[in-house]
């Protein structure tokens, strides 16, 4: 997986394939999502690229399921 492959409003789903977020960009080794997102209940979030399991067809898949993504994503306003 390279981070390089990563682009501004691709979709983040978890490994059972459900929606976490979308790509705002990335700040170093972070994810932020954006905060309107349907998902994102207004704030950014953020997830380290420790989560990602793939990045391909215009899509990241992280290594764990989206409740468990979203248990441990941190937020910002």
């Amino acid at each position: 997986m390279n981070i390089e492959d990563i682009r501004e409003h691709m979709p983040v789903v978890g490994s059972d394939d459900i929606h976490v977020g979308t790509v705002d960009h990335l700040e170093g080794q972070r994810i932020k999502m954006t905060k309107t997102d349907e998902d994102a209940g207004g704030k950014h979030h953020y997830l380290h690229v420790d989560s990602i399991a793939a990045v391909a067809d215009g899509c990241i898949t992280l290594n764990r399921t989206a409740a468990q993504a979203k248990d441990e994503w941190a937020t910002a306003d």
